[in-house]
C-alpha cells in the first residue's frame, strides 16, 4: 500500500513540475515576442505603414503559434486530470472494498 501512495505522490509532483515548466515556457515565449516586436519597431528600415503591416503579419503568426501551444498544453492537462480522476476512483474502490460494513439484523 505504501508503494502505491509514494508512486501517486511522485506522479502528482511530476505533473505539477510539468505544468510549471510549461507555464514558464509560455511566459518566456510571450516575453520574447514583446521584446522582438519592440526591437523591430525601433530598428525598422522601412516606412511606418510597411513596418506596421510586417508587425501585424508577425503578430498573427506568433498568435497562431501560441494558440497551438496553448491548445496542446490544455489537451495534455485535460488528459492528466482524467487520468488522475481514474486513479482516484480506482483507489477509492480498492479501499472501500477493504472495509466491511456492519450487517443489518
Amino acid at each position: 500500500m505504501e508503494k502505491d501512495h509514494n508512486t501517486t505522490y511522485y506522479q502528482n509532483n511530476y505533473i505539477m513540475e510539468k505544468s510549471t515548466s510549461s507555464i514558464k515556457v509560455m511566459g518566456a515565449l510571450l516575453l520574447g515576442a514583446a521584446i522582438g516586436g519592440g526591437l523591430g519597431i525601433l530598428f525598422a528600415p522601412h516606412k511606418g505603414s510597411k513596418t506596421r503591416k510586417r508587425i501585424m503579419a508577425k503578430g498573427s503568426d506568433m498568435s497562431d503559434t501560441i494558440k497551438g501551444k496553448l491548445d496542446a498544453f490544455m489537451e495534455d492537462m485535460t488528459e492528466e486530470v482524467d487520468r488522475l480522476k481514474t486513479n482516484l476512483h480506482d483507489r477509492m474502490d480498492t479501499e472501500l472494498a477493504k472495509v466491511e460494513l456492519p450487517k443489518k439484523s
